[in-house]
């Protein structure tokens, strides 16, 4: 240490040294005190006991056939004194659902009452309900339904703002757990927009680390105010209990479908584009010129839809939708499918390096009377259940550049055309030559008897060549 500066350094630590002992011993070690009492009790009993009441567990039942083979064997049957048929079994599944309405009102996952022939709700004071589905919106795997007491008024959670939520915000998940009864868990929101997760149509998730295991499906995700941030839907998991990363639905999404079922609506309708976009990869990215592979890339844009009345084109980046960011397509799609419909939003996008911006109408896609039927005459399309398609049911089946023709929309187990390998969304573009633009034209097609079918089909935007024996 050079000379000049000794002085002051020894006439500081004198200083400090005199300080320290002036000081009282209780002051010295003011942070290592002991807590009261009241700081001790410190708790998020307030908040569980306010939400707690609106959460319910789920039951439902589905009645199936045992379809062992054996008992379609007359003989087996006559031996062994059995009835044909196989009998039936009950099968019964549990979650979670969240009341969001004093009438009655409750949101849960499709996959918790999928093919159920009946559903009960059981409260968190012992009471239980008879409930109908009064929706059910597969693309995002939420389902709404009534409690058909209808004099009764009830609990219910309000709606958060979850665009607010941070990373390292608290929340809890309450649930019922492997049917162990009601469960609170805690934890922080470790993630927003989690888009990569493969769970619905709509991937862009709120990921917590407070633990979510089996039956918390359908469950809440509330904040520290007491409001629901979302529907606690899935679980990463290799053994099939927590692993600290559970992802719920967001509350924005969740009012979408909750108004649609308000409304008297059977399906959910949302605003529609009319573009098929896709992601910005890092080549992508190098040969536009963009700083950063981020943005949702237009592929096409059809005609007369709100993409092209807006100005859209080919090769646009679509980088906001009013003044939120888009990273991917994933993104756009969440945040486009939560505007109301009416009125419009503002959409932000490259061309050529430059920023633009447009308003795209929030308008629902066009529909046309579907006519739906199953084929039943002998023809590769045997078992296939089909509708008219339009831009609306195109939207809805996620299909690439599709407006026009029939498409299938189920295809039942065991059928030929179950064997043949045709899928939900496969859109029948020819048959023997002959265009097909409507179910009629191809059951009329089908119920002609042929050596040889020729078939065209779209599969996943790519048209596909095959050959069958009749």
């Amino acid at each position: 240490m050079p000379p000049s500066y000794r002085p002051t350094v020894l006439l500081l630590a004198a200083a400090l040294a005199a300080g320290s002992a002036a000081r009282p011993a209780a002051a010295q070690f003011q942070d290592r005190r002991v807590p009261t009492q009241n700081e001790l009790r410190l708790s998020y009993a307030p908040i569980v006991q306010r939400v707690a009441p609106a959460v319910v567990n789920v039951y439902a039942a589905k009645v199936v056939q045992n379809r062992n083979p054996l008992f379609d064997d007359p003989i087996f049957r006559r031996f062994f004194g059995m009835p044909g048929g196989g009998g039936e079994q009950v099968q019964r599944s549990l979650g979670s659902g969240v009341l969001v309405d004093g009438s009655g009102l409750i949101v849960t996952n499709v996959h918790v009452i999928e093919g159920a022939d009946e559903v009960k709700v059981s409260l968190a004071d012992k009471r239980e309900f008879e409930a109908s589905i009064v929706l059910k919106d597969k693309r995002t795997d939420l389902a709404v339904l009534r409690i058909k007491d209808g004099s009764a008024r009830f609990p219910f959670i309000e709606m958060a703002n979850s665009d607010a939520l941070q990373v390292g915000d608290i929340v809890l998940a309450i649930g019922n757990p492997f049917g162990v009864g009601q469960t609170v868990t805690h934890g922080i929101v470790s993630a927003l927009a989690r888009t990569q997760v493969g769970i619905t149509d709509y991937q862009f998730f709120i990921q917590t680390d407070a633990p979510i295991n089996p039956g918390n499906s359908g469950g809440a995700l509330v904040d520290m105010t007491g409001k629901l941030v979302g529907i606690n839907t899935a679980i990463f998991s290799r053994s099939g209990g927590s692993q600290g990363i559970g992802f719920a639905i967001p509350a924005n999404m969740v009012r979408v479908v909750v108004n649609s079922a308000r409304g008297g609506g059977s399906a959910v309708k949302r605003p529609w584009l009319g573009a098929r976009l896709q992601a910005v990869t890092p080549d992508i990215a190098d040969s536009m010129g963009l700083k950063r592979p981020a943005g949702a890339l237009v592929a096409n844009v059809l005609a007369n839809s709100p993409a092209a009345q807006a100005g859209l084109k080919p090769g646009d980046v679509i980088v906001a939708v009013d003044g939120q960011t888009v990273d991917d397509p994933n993104a756009f799609d969440y945040r486009f499918a939560t505007k109301p419909l009416g009125g419009s939003a503002a959409i932000g996008y490259l061309r050529g390096g430059r920023e633009f911006g447009a308003k795209v109408a929030l308008q629902t896609a066009p529909d046309v009377p579907r006519d739906e039927l199953t084929i039943r005459s002998r023809s590769p399309f045997s078992g296939a259940k089909v509708a008219n398609l339009s831009p609306a049911l195109a939207d809805e089946l996620q299909l690439r550049d599709a407006i026009d023709g029939v498409v299938i929309l189920d295809v039942e187990p065991g059928s030929y055309a179950s064997n043949l390998g045709f899928q939900r969304g496969d859109v029948i573009a020819q048959v023997n030559g002959q265009k097909i633009h409507k179910t009629r034209e191809l059951e009329r097609i089908a119920s002609v008897p042929n050596r040889t079918w020729r078939l065209v089909i779209v599969r996943g935007g790519q048209k596909i060549s095959a050959v069958f024996g009749g």
